[in-house]
């Protein structure tokens, strides 16, 4: 097909044009990555180009974790066409994984905690830290995603924490953050912080009721584990 361009291709076979005649769910995966894509180049047709990103990826569920260096890596598709692409990836993520209103969430259950964030948190490369609010009902008021990278003293301050928690009126905060390594065996570093942040909270008066770590279709919690240095 790279030989072939799209204004070759007879036009009820065109992806776009099959998109309108049979709707998007009866489009392969590679038509609609070349709809996403929406040209090819002087010598690669955007349905070639859609089946080297195919490629990259063993399954369609793998796309979501490519990288913009790697896509721009194929001859054909420059920095426009992976942005676009990986914004389509996500936004597609956001509305099919898109929850019931999350300040109808009571946070009183790790577990459910867990169901409810698991797939915000799934398939990241680096360590993302949430903090949420909850009031004395222990409802979510708001959800904060406050630091990213290695989790360490230096990075995570409690500062920001809490002046998040005083600009909502927070009764309780829950800390949240996944290991990219799937293994939630808290580190010596996550003990310490936790630590650290349940100390501040009592003198604060905004305790820190749990402190929950997501990895691979699990989940530690300090709180159900007495680990919780109070």
């Amino acid at each position: 097909m790279n030989s072939v361009l799209i204004k070759e291709v007879p036009l009820d076979e065109r992806p776009r044009e099959r998109l309108v005649k049979y709707g998007a769910r009866n489009l392969s995966t590679e038509d609609l990555i070349a709809i996403i894509l929406k040209t090819g180049t002087r010598d690669f047709s955007s349905k070639y180009l859609a089946s080297e990103v195919l490629k990259l990826v063993n399954d369609v569920s793998d796309l979501k974790k490519l990288s913009l260096s790697k896509l721009i890596e194929i001859n054909g598709i420059g920095a426009v066409k992976a942005i676009e692409f990986l914004a389509a990836l996500e936004l597609g993520r956001r509305v099919y994984e898109s929850k019931a209103l999350e300040r109808d969430l009571r946070c009183n259950s790790a577990e459910k905690i867990y169901r409810h964030f698991k797939s915000e948190l799934a398939g990241l490369n680096q360590e993302y830290f949430y903090c949420l609010y909850l009031n004395q009902n222990k409802m979510l008021i708001d959800k904060k995603l406050l630091f990213k990278g290695t989790l360490n003293r230096s990075l995570v301050h409690p500062r920001e924490i809490f002046k998040e928690a005083y600009l909502c009126s927070a009764a309780y905060i829950i800390c949240i953050h996944n290991h990219p390594s799937g293994n939630v065996i808290p580190s010596s570093e996550d003990i310490n912080i936790t630590n650290q942040l349940v100390k501040i909270g009592l003198i604060q008066g905004i305790p820190v009721i749990d402190h929950i770590i997501i990895g691979d279709n699990n989940y530690y919690s300090f709180y159900e584990n007495n680990a919780l240095n109070r």
